[in-house]
């Protein structure tokens, strides 16, 4: 698995030992995360700000949308006419790929533009895009507990427009991380999320 800088060190370092790939550096003020055994704690890295999803309810970003699931995160802002609706289209080609493991993946999108995005827009911009689904949240809120979460994925941007479109997979229980390319084919990403989604040897 590639690097994703951002997500700290040692998240990274049981999965590294296991699969192939490289643990990332922390983002600056990582240090004053809890730590358990050596081990940064999840919840105090991803950070469990409160943030809106496209119903308008409140949604703690680790405990609520991270904690125990597989997913596949991507920024978006709804005033996009280009790369965010290609790729919100294209991951739910992903979705169909998926078949019926479908429903063992997160979609998550954050806004990168909370100040115009609100959860009514959001829910307005999956429907267009075809993306209304139960296992797709759309996340919106606070400008600064946005910034938050996206420095602590790596993917804040100076302009909404500035966002990156790489996406990142991850199986949070079991800290493997990757980034996948926009570009890649969508059967090819849902093979991905399927190794991510399959029970890890020895556990």
């Amino acid at each position: 698995m590639k690097t994703l800088p951002g997500i700290a060190l040692a998240l990274l370092v049981a999965a590294a030992q296991a699969h192939e790939g490289h643990a990332p550096v922390p983002a600056a003020g990582a240090a004053a995360q809890e730590v358990k055994g050596g081990v940064p704690d999840a919840r105090s890295y991803f950070t469990d700000t409160p943030l809106l999803d496209q119903h308008g309810r409140e949604r703690r970003f680790y405990s609520d949308v991270l904690a125990g699931r597989v997913v596949l995160l991507n920024v978006i802002y709804t005033r996009c006419k280009d790369a965010c609706p290609l790729i919100t289209r294209k991951l739910r080609e992903v979705r169909a790929a998926l078949g019926e493991q479908a429903g063992r993946v997160q979609f998550v999108s954050l806004s990168s533009d909370p100040e115009h995005d609100s959860p009514r827009a959001l829910k307005a911009f999956a429907a267009q895009q075809g993306a209304d689904d139960p296992n797709w949240t759309f996340l919106t809120g606070d400008k600064a507990n946005m910034d938050l979460v996206l420095a602590r994925l790596g993917q804040l941007s100076q302009t909404p427009e500035g966002h990156s479109t790489l996406l990142i997979a991850g199986d949070v229980p079991n800290k493997r991380w990757s980034k996948i390319r926009p570009d890649a084919p969508p059967a090819a990403i849902a093979q991905r999320l399927q190794l991510l989604a399959e029970p890890v040897a020895g556990r």
